[in-house]
């Protein structure tokens, strides 16, 4: 996959199909416009994801809002779904003055070479938004394309936006994240070197330090799946700052991987979270943490096989 970042200056060399959007967390309404685009390369179109950096709300508002996927999660995604080139357009006060219709002939039609334009019904681009969907089939058949506006996807009596999907994971609400998201939420990254206190409590464990800006749920302990290349895993995952043996603020994502040996250190792993099972908690002592982390093991195996209808051994 091509990504094109930083720059305005872009020429694409063939026709191609567009998907306009944030694509923050790609959720299952992104999912609808991703499939367009990829569908057209059956047809000799490139697929192209047409996104923002920074988003136009963080740009405007001046807020940073933590993010479902990061950058580089996102260009994994987008590669893994089989996209052939990513503009990350740059936001800044040149660029978001553009006038809508030049949006239209300049980038769309002349750099991008666009033959299929997909986006969603609440779209708007170029200088105070005034750019819509009207405007982008007004002009179709003038600069000779196709425009497919896809409707937002309803689900859990709501219009599904990342929004959304960002207050489900801030509230610890795994199973709708993952209803919304079409998939779990998950932090993926390197393997690690911890204290290696598990190893010390037979409850050895991965840890992930997430990239900044990547949005947490509540700190405390998740059931969880492990990905490590085609293989998977069930587990269970801390995240927090693991207060009973730690004395800094930084943040991490600790598993502990059922039916594993091995080593993983230099892996790059995906920690999906499945269900929120507890808070992170203070314990008086290393023992008492034992004892618990002893239990939560059990609770996995119980849960897991009762998912599974067969025993998950710990």
């Amino acid at each position: 996959m091509k990504i094109v970042t930083g720059t305005t200056d872009f020429q694409m060399d063939m026709p191609s199909s567009v998907a306009i959007g944030k694509f923050d967390g790609i959720h299952v309404g992104h999912e609808a416009l991703l499939r367009h685009v990829l569908e057209a390369k059956q047809e000799g179109l490139v697929a192209v994801i047409f996104t923002f950096s920074p988003s136009p709300y963080e740009f405007f508002s001046g807020e940073t809002v933590p993010e479902l996927m990061t950058t580089a999660e996102k260009r994994r995604a987008f590669e893994e779904a089989g996209v052939d080139v990513l503009w990350e357009f740059p936001m800044n006060k040149h660029t978001a003055a553009t006038e809508p219709t030049d949006f239209i002939k300049k980038i769309l039609v002349e750099s991008l070479q666009a033959k299929l334009i997909v986006a969603g019904d609440d779209l708007s681009f170029g200088n105070k938004g005034a750019g819509d969907a009207a405007l982008l089939k007004r002009y179709a058949d003038r600069y000779g394309y196709e425009v497919k506006i896809v409707e937002k996807v309803c689900l859990l009596g709501k219009a599904v936006s990342s929004t959304y999907v960002r207050n489900e994971v801030r509230a610890g609400h795994m199973e709708n994240a993952e209803i919304l998201l079409g998939k779990p939420y998950s932090f993926r990254g390197t393997v690690c070197r911890g204290k290696q206190l598990g190893r010390h409590i037979d409850m050895p464990t991965v840890n992930l330090i997430p990239e900044e800006g990547k949005l947490f749920p509540p700190f405390g302990v998740y059931y969880s799946r492990v990905r490590v290349g085609e293989a998977e895993y069930n587990g269970i995952t801390n995240i927090g700052r693991k207060p009973t043996v730690n004395d800094t603020p930084a943040v991490g994502v600790e598993t502990y991987l059922y039916d594993f040996s091995g080593d993983l250190y230099d892996r790059e792993i995906e920690v999906q979270l499945l269900s929120y099972k507890r808070p992170e908690e203070r314990f008086e002592s290393v023992v008492a943490l034992k004892e618990q982390l002893a239990r939560d093991r059990v609770d996995g195996s119980i849960y897991f096989g009762k998912k599974s209808g067969t025993d998950c051994k710990i």
